[in-house]
């Protein structure tokens, strides 16, 4: 019987374990479950390993200050490496007496088999930014000789986060990974989910990936696998594995709050077969989407802006400008005179209206939809209301784990289909060859303003609830994941070419937060975006994230007026398009300036493909249009091949 609830329902589970292959099967059954398990990989301990024998002896004459054991595995390979070639009992008084740090319960279980107490334990999910956080409150390491003993592969992001903090870092290398002997079982699972007869795949280790992958490469199947793969439920043991998972461009659909077996096949059994309904319903809109995003023979396939998405030469640089229908334009402050924001975007007439007029009056390459980035929060259960004066407020924020349950999944964007409507009405209207742009509020930014309740300058809350409560706020970031995937989504279907996500307050996050906070979530997004349409990735505030920002898989990363364009050009590759960068404040300069400011511009991006010239922000509301017309016509005229 199953747990509260929790019950695959019959559904098909692949799962690629190796030693607790037994125990994974009984667990999917007990859930009501299917089990296909296969074995992935093997532990193949190094024949004559002389440099384990040497750090034994090494530990011994005290020249080892700390020692790391990633895994209870390898605590063993170690020891039977040094068999016979070491005193254990000299060994074992030595560890002792010097600083021992253990990832997680099993090498901890491990230590004590053998009467050793480690001196550190990492406390959960054990990644190794667990690691380097639990070496921040607990030791100082700086000048000391450090050996972290790795688990078949080095983690090269601990390493540097540990010579960082001024350690002597050493690995130590005791045992490789390798397929399994018998490959058949594992090939049977892998054409099983190709042939559509897999309904969730769980992953407990980046290697079981990595095997299963390098297996699929070998026998043909590498790309039918992962379309196939990407079509299940795909379930995550904790964020190491999801980090893995979502580097390769594979979205993660359930993860537990705790980093376990068993705790990932009840949270599977309890969701999996919402999901797959879900994953189902977009598969069969994208299919058809894709279908017309890919069509070459559409008026708008090789316009200028699409072009430079896809980093393909140009004739001209594309240009569009964020906010390019707003209130510096009188035409926007007429219409807005005789309703309420709201009221506006809930209009579809009205704002195709409004941005057609711009796009006219601009000479813009692409135009984006009149809409905003918060009445998908209404759907979701948030009270949204502009407040004359104060800009939007949320009547009912969130401000700790309770209310995130009250957040609604949007599980239809019906009750926003007058956003849709907008694509449908602005596309009708725009000339056949100019591409349409949609649009969506990043995770951060949406759940920001839920959090807040509003603007902020510190984002004391939001930040409150993210350190304090990670599951709270995967919970929360999760849910806005499936919502913009919806929502992007059906604004393609509707006949948007391209999507922008928004992350207006992005820059209020470090490097590091964001990566861990933020990054993944971005990624699982641009992962569900329908194949073949550009996603252009946009934060402000901060050039210290545009490296992440490219990592999302976006098409296109905007940049903003903090960093020259070719500086950041560099940093996110050029394999990347790029959109920007101009100081919006450049259109209140006389001409001659302003052609400056945009040539500098230009000149940055040296003519290279890829690149879409925008403000760094909206334009803002002191702008003469003039001087917005004067400026798309500059980038015209400056930027002809």
């Amino acid at each position: 019987m199953s747990e509260n609830g929790k019950n695959f329902a019959g559904l098909n589970v692949a799962s690629f374990e190796s030693r607790r292959g037994k125990e994974m099967a009984m667990l999917i059954e007990k859930f009501g479950g299917v089990p296909h398990v296969s074995p992935s990989m093997r532990e193949v301990p190094l024949k004559e390993n002389q440099p384990a024998i040497d750090f034994a002896n090494r530990v011994i004459t005290g020249q080892i200050d700390i020692v790391v054991f990633m895994t209870g595995v390898g605590f063993n390979h170690l020891l039977a490496a040094i068999n016979r070639k070491v005193d254990k009992q000299q060994f074992f008084d030595a560890l002792s007496d010097i600083v021992t740090i253990t990832r997680g319960p099993k090498p901890v279980a491990a230590m004590r088999e053998v009467g050793l107490t480690p001196t550190i334990k990492v406390p959960e999910p054990n990644t190794w930014r667990e690691i380097l956080q639990t070496i921040d409150t607990e030791i100082h390491i700086a000048n000391q000789t450090l050996v972290v003993q790795e688990y078949g592969v080095t983690n090269a992001s601990l390493v540097a986060g540990l010579e960082a903090r001024g350690a002597n870092v050493e690995a130590l290398h005791v045992y490789d990974w390798d397929l399994p002997e018998d490959i058949g079982p594992l090939a049977a699972n892998i054409q099983k989910v190709i042939d559509g007869d897999i309904d969730v795949s769980m992953f407990t280790s980046a290697n079981q990936l990595n095997h299963v992958l390098k297996l699929a490469e070998r026998q043909g199947q590498l790309e039918a696998f992962s379309a196939a793969l990407r079509g299940t439920v795909i379930c995550s043991v904790g964020p190491t594995m999801s980090e893995r998972l979502r580097d390769l461009g594979y979205p993660v659909d359930v993860e537990p709050a705790h980093p376990k077996m068993g705790p990932l096949v009840a949270a599977a059994a309890e969701r999996s077969k919402d999901i797959l309904v879900r994953k189902r319903q977009i598969r069969a809109v994208l299919e058809e989407t894709t279908k017309v995003a890919l069509n070459k023979d559409a008026p708008w396939y090789n316009s200028p802006f699409l072009k430079a998405c896809r980093r393909e030469p140009t004739d001209v640089t594309p240009v569009w400008l964020m906010r390019q229908a707003g209130r510096y334009m009188k035409e926007y402050r007429d219409v807005r005179a005789k309703t309420t924001f709201l009221d506006l975007c809930r209009n579809p007439q009205l704002c195709s209206e409004v941005m057609c007029t711009a796009v006219n009056k601009l000479g813009v390459d692409a135009a984006i939809i009149f809409s905003d980035l918060l009445p998908i929060l209404q759907p979701m259960g948030l009270d949204l209301e502009f407040a004359k004066g104060e800009g939007p407020v949320i009547h009912n924020p969130i401000r700790d784990a309770a209310d995130v349950d009250r957040v609604l999944e949007l599980e239809s964007t019906d009750s926003l289909h007058y956003v849709m409507e907008t694509v449908k009405q602005t596309r009708a209207d725009l000339p056949a060859d100019m591409p349409l742009i949609g649009f969506a509020g990043a995770p951060f930014t949406l759940a920001s303003y839920a959090i807040e309740g509003g603007g902020s300058r510190d984002y004391v809350n939001t930040k409150t609830l993210m350190f304090r409560d990670p599951g709270a706020w995967r919970e929360l970031m999760e849910r806005f994941v499936r919502a913009i995937s919806r929502y992007l989504n059906a604004q393609i279907a509707s006949g948007a070419q391209a999507v922008q996500l928004f992350d207006s307050w992005a820059g209020a996050l470090g490097p590091d937060d964001y990566r861990r906070y933020v990054l993944p979530y971005v990624k699982d997004i641009v992962a569900q975006i329908a194949p073949g349409v550009p996603v252009i990735n946009f934060a402000t505030g901060n050039p210290a994230l545009l490296p992440m920002l490219a990592e999302s898989g976006a098409a296109v990363v905007g940049v903003d007026w903090r960093i020259r364009l070719d500086v950041a050009w560099e940093t996110v590759g050029h394999n990347i398009a790029v959109q920007g960068n101009l100081d919006p404040v450049s259109l209140l300069a006389d001409p001659i300036e302003l052609r400056r400011r945009a040539k500098e511009v230009l000149d940055q991006a040296a003519g290279r493909p890829g690149h879409i010239f925008n403000l760094g922000h909206g334009v803002m509301q002191q702008t003469p249009v003039d001087n917005a017309r004067a400026l798309v016509d500059m980038v015209h005229e400056m930027s002809q091949r």
